[in-house]
């Protein structure tokens, strides 16, 4: 082996990324709706306003994704925590570039499906790959992340306008991504479209899904919902988040010890 080799080698890490599973698909639509409901409980209950909570969510993000690049292979608690908190900070983004900028509905959509453009187009021109099977350096590891706040930013102004601006409402709006991801998947595995479009594909929807999910659940029956409140939706996704996350890691770890002892014998 060349000492060029080996270099490259040591700059590699295992991926970073959990599999793609159905636990992986409810988690993340958890996390997409505890972003939608988190933000508005930060915002409202807390009295911090969009840019102080903005400031704070932001603050801690960082910090998790320090601790996430500092990892050199998949850690459930670590990167789940990064996912809620990114899914919390792209929530704020489009809410302040709404709220405080007076920019359309239309318009942050159009900007963040342009962003996401760019950060896929970008990571491929790079990488040549765009699949999460392959995070195994910390630059693919950096376009990953980039291209996960903006699926989220992206979810939360798609989601706003169809459900607000369109007046479809949050139910409805909840059982049109939802009726999207289910012709995707079908496409997938009837139709063989390719796995890497599909998966992305089905990862954007799930941000507008779990917002439409989190907001007909939380908000006014005035205003279409169940009136749960930001309060109560928060806590009981983050615990459901928590529970299957708690699970993962220990079910994780009793697979681990099975493959020593089985190495050992």
């Amino acid at each position: 082996m060349n000492k060029n080799s080996g270099n490259q080698q040591l700059k590699q890490m295992l991926n970073k990324v959990p599999e793609v599973t159905l636990f992986f698909w409810i988690i993340k639509i958890l996390c997409t709706t505890v972003g939608e409901t988190a933000a508005d409980f930060l915002n409202s209950n807390l009295h911090l306003g969009l840019t102080g909570t903005s400031l704070v969510m932001g603050a801690l993000l960082v910090v998790a994704l320090i601790f996430q690049f500092k990892t050199k292979k998949y850690i459930p608690s670590i990167y789940w925590l990064a996912v809620v908190l990114l899914s919390v900070v792209g929530t704020l983004i489009t809410d302040n570039l709404t709220d405080n900028f007076g920019v359309s509905l239309v318009t942050t959509t159009v900007i963040f499906t342009i962003a996401l453009a760019i950060s896929f187009a970008a990571w491929y021109m790079c990488e040549k790959t765009l699949s999460i099977h392959s995070i195994v350096t910390t630059k693919r590891e950096a376009f990953y992340w980039l291209a996960i706040l903006f699926t989220f930013a992206l979810g939360t102004a798609s989601g706003d306008l169809i459900a607000e601006h369109f007046h479809l409402g949050y139910l409805v709006s909840a059982f049109l991504f939802m009726g999207v991801i289910v012709v995707v998947t079908i496409a997938k595995y009837r139709f063989r479209l390719n796995a890497i479009l599909s998966f992305w594909i089905v990862y954007i929807l799930t941000r507008p899904l779990g917002a439409s999910i989190g907001d007909y659940l939380s908000q006014a029956r005035a205003d279409g919902g169940l009136s749960l409140g930001t309060t109560a939706t928060s806590i009981i996704f983050l615990v459901a988040i928590l529970s299957l996350v708690v699970y993962l890691t220990v079910m994780k770890r009793i697979k681990a010890a099975d493959i020593t002892n089985l190495e050992m014998e």
